[in-house]
């Protein structure tokens, strides 16, 4: 612990030098939080491609209604044309349906496919278990090398947050901070499994681009590779109860080295091992939160 706790320090110091970001969701904000994985940089561009042809139809149809509408009303076309069919609408609006579908599955089966496809082989597996209203979490070893390493994650109360030290409220938001975070390194492929040990829940994570239902007696697998480190929010999302909107996420993305120390330090003692793993980055990166 000794070694893990000086090790910290050090890498805490360099880190200050160089602050690693994240994203968090900003008043009025319409769109998706920036990406911290591949595939969610996916999810973004593919937003707003879908917009390139969604806007346009919009305001095609509106302008078209709107047209009918004033052109064809009962006082300016008392005799209504008797007209049965047009056989060039028909072909347009049958076929140029058919090709915008066409632009639009493509590319959305190609990003179905890479969200449960990794491109590389996963490194670590995590298992989170939902439960009302909380989440477990199982580091699985790999390797021989590996440790097991399993815990809770609630959601902090606020007469807590001073014996945490996470008393910062913009880096540790209310109903949204947790007492254990998830611990993940960066630029590492990770292969979650998700499950429930209750009823049903959903794991979300929106900046990763990952939310995959809790189901009782079955596992969901899913992946992700953060890029960015930082600290990272999520909730649940299938309505689960009373305290479903007390179920927050929270993932913890920092360098390879760090979690090493910290995952071995956390097999002896998880409460020395977060407490230090905090203090040594505390300042040094923003939050990124989640909604529901």
């Amino acid at each position: 612990m000794k070694k893990f706790l000086l090790g910290l320090s050090t890498a805490g110091a360099a880190l200050a030098a160089t602050a690693a970001l994240a994203d968090q969701p900003r008043p009025w904000q319409l769109g998706f939080q920036e990406a911290a994985t591949p595939i969610m940089e996916q999810i973004r561009w593919f937003e707003q491609y879908t917009l390139w042809f969604i806007v346009p139809i919009t305001l095609f149809v509106s302008a078209l209604l709107a047209w009918v509408i004033i052109k064809y009303r009962a006082s300016k076309n008392p005799v209504p044309s008797r007209t049965s069919h047009n056989t060039l609408i028909e072909v347009v609006w049958t076929v140029a349906p058919v090709v915008i579908l066409l632009f639009l599955a493509v590319p959305s089966f190609q990003l179905l496919t890479a969200q449960y496809d990794p491109d590389e082989d996963p490194t670590m597996t995590v298992k989170a278990t939902g439960f009302q209203w909380y989440w477990e979490y199982e580091y699985q070893a790999d390797t021989e090398e590996d440790q097991t390493v399993t815990f809770s994650s609630i959601m902090l109360q606020e007469g807590d947050r001073a014996a945490a030290g996470k008393e910062d409220m913009a880096t540790y938001p209310r109903l949204l901070a947790v007492d254990n975070e998830v611990v993940v390194p960066v630029d590492t492929t990770v292969r979650l499994l998700v499950t429930a040990a209750d009823v049903l829940h959903a794991f979300a994570m929106p900046a990763f681009g990952v939310k995959v239902d809790a189901v009782p007696g079955r596992i969901n697998e899913t992946w992700f590779r953060a890029t960015r480190e930082g600290l990272y929010y999520g909730q649940c999302s299938e309505l689960c109860g009373k305290d479903h909107a007390f179920m927050p996420i929270a993932i913890r993305v920092v360098s390879q080295e760090l979690f090493d120390e910290w995952r071995v330090a956390a097999a002896e003692n998880l409460g020395d091992a977060n407490r230090a793993l905090t203090a040594a980055i505390e300042g040094t990166q923003d939050v990124a939160d989640a909604g529901n």
